[in-house]
């Protein structure tokens, strides 16, 4: 049998045990060393094996960066030519997709230097999805670096610009997927969200971005942060762009073991010019946030009151635990960035499709390139490491437990309401300030997601459609619904779109 894998030295098998708080005295050493040789022998085996995943044909594939001339807001990181199969939902509609969503023969860098030069070697299934509903996918967008800021400038390629104004950001992490929307050919976009990485940037570029419920599209073959809460979703300017899209790519996929019970949704069918019987409930938490802006909150008020013109009910309601969503949620950020770094960018204990070659090209990557980690990865990186060595892992597993109080609160209040409303954000559009140090730098990458995070980890489908413009800035008034229920959302937005018609 060829001998594949490295033996390790008695040096690497001391740090191997110290790394798990126990030392080896001379004999064990030798022991252990005898053992492992033992076992290796196994994936010297496993390495032999077939790879079960076939690798996509990419013949005819090519990629490219663009012009600075052509990518007036740094939205765009490479140019490619993907054709779909030319019939189907999405036939004429070209589509660009964010940095972490793998597309065979095209480079995935997740906007970090740790990953510059991989170049998956199998579509991500919404990939195949999208080119099997007739797409072609023409380009690759911008993102914040491994998707760990809401602001949109911490990306190798430097910061996405916002359309409205080229002095203000885009919003993170999928800022590209909202600003490349502004280019004449690129109709239709997909991002990652985590904790409002899709409806940041919608909300702060004056476009349509949607959160479907949790499991809906298939996660297979996109980077992520954790599998608990990663979710892929389109955007567009339209709403109904936005349906077709998810009509295209949902639905269940042997290779996400996260999707045990997916039914079939008809978004596109169920858009509508009004909105009589529908109960919308303002959520009072929602508004008052930090940093408020308040003719966001203005904004948001006035477009319920169009909503009520429609035929909607509006009412108001109480949910508390709203304002918890940030202990909750960073109770699972750090120690889940910890994780993804130590796991080579995938992770364990995970029963769907794996990407061996990625997970090579991160572990080398970062222990060459580590530190130009951003900022924001760095102190969760080194939070969660503390948090899982000192405190023993309490804390993301109480905050595991607290998803289900938190979604219980929310299925509460939509026992009463169809529909629940508040500001995607509680800012308009953050100015660009390279000058920022790295205290500012990180936390005003995550002052906008007050609103945004709590739907991540309770799984609820949740979008952002534009309301306003307000000092010449688009202003995102957020939807959220039951699970699965992504069409009365659509539904319900398409309608105060056409009332509202489009931004200047």
């Amino acid at each position: 049998m060829k001998m594949t894998v490295k033996r390790p030295d008695k040096q690497e098998l001391r740090r191997a045990a110290s790394l798990h708080h126990f030392h080896l005295s001379e004999e064990e050493e030798e022991a252990y060393q005898a053992l492992f040789e033992v076992f290796l022998r196994s994936f010297d085996a496993l390495d032999g094996l077939p790879d079960p995943a076939p690798a996509t044909d990419a013949s005819g594939r090519r990629d490219w960066v663009p012009a600075a001339a052509d990518n007036p807001y740094n939205a765009i990181v490479r140019r490619c030519l993907v054709k779909g199969d030319g019939e189907g939902p999405l036939a004429g509609k070209r589509v660009a997709l964010k940095d972490n969503i793998a597309v065979a023969g095209v480079e995935m860098t997740l906007g970090s230097t740790v990953l510059r030069g991989f170049r998956p070697r199998r579509d991500a299934t919404l990939v195949s999805r999208l080119l099997a509903a007739g797409a072609e996918i023409v380009a690759i967008v911008n993102m914040d670096a491994f998707a760990y800021s809401g602001a949109g400038d911490t990306s190798l390629n430097g910061p996405t610009l916002n359309p409205y104004n080229p002095a203000r950001l885009a919003g993170g992490s999928s800022g590209g997927s909202a600003a490349a929307l502004f280019h004449d050919d690129i109709d239709i976009t997909f991002g990652a969200d985590q904790g409002g990485s899709i409806r940041i940037p919608a909300s702060w570029c004056g476009v349509v971005g949607m959160k479907p419920t949790y499991g809906l599209i298939p996660y297979t073959g996109a980077a992520g942060i954790d599998h608990t809460y990663d979710h892929l979703g389109p955007l567009a300017r339209r709403v109904a762009d936005v349906a077709l899209a998810l009509d295209a790519v949902a639905g269940k996929d042997a290779g996400d073991a996260r999707q045990e019970i997916v039914p079939e949704v008809r978004s596109h069918a169920a858009l509508r010019d009004d909105l009589r019987g529908v109960r919308v409930g303002i959520v009072r938490e929602g508004f008052g946030l930090p940093g408020t802006e308040p003719d966001v909150e203005a904004a948001v008020r006035t477009a319920t009151e169009q909503m009520e013109s429609l035929g909607a009910m509006i009412g108001e309601v109480s949910i508390p635990m709203h304002r918890q969503t940030g202990p909750i949620a960073w109770g699972l950020f750090a120690e889940a960035v910890a994780a993804v770094l130590s796991g080579n960018g995938l992770g364990y204990h995970w029963r769907g499709t794996y990407d061996a070659e990625m997970a090579v090209a991160f572990g080398e990557g970062l222990e060459a390139r580590g530190d130009q980690l951003p900022p924001q990865g760095k102190i969760e990186a080194m939070l969660g490491s503390y948090l899982r060595e000192r405190h023993h892992g309490r804390f993301y597993a109480k905050a595991q437990n607290l998803r289900t109080v938190l979604r219980d609160d929310y299925d509460r209040a939509l026992r009463d309401f169809d529909i629940l409303v508040m500001p995607t954000t509680p800012m308009k559009a953050q100015r660009y300030d390279p000058s920022l140090g790295i205290v500012d730098r990180v936390l005003t990458g995550w002052a906008m997601l007050g609103n945004t995070a709590g739907f991540n980890m309770t799984g609820h489908p949740s979008l952002s459609v534009p309301c306003a413009l307000s000092e010449g800035l688009p202003v995102g008034m957020m939807l959220t619904g039951r699970h699965f229920e992504d069409p009365v959302l659509l539904g319900a937005a398409h309608a105060f779109e056409q009332l509202r018609g489009p931004l200047a």
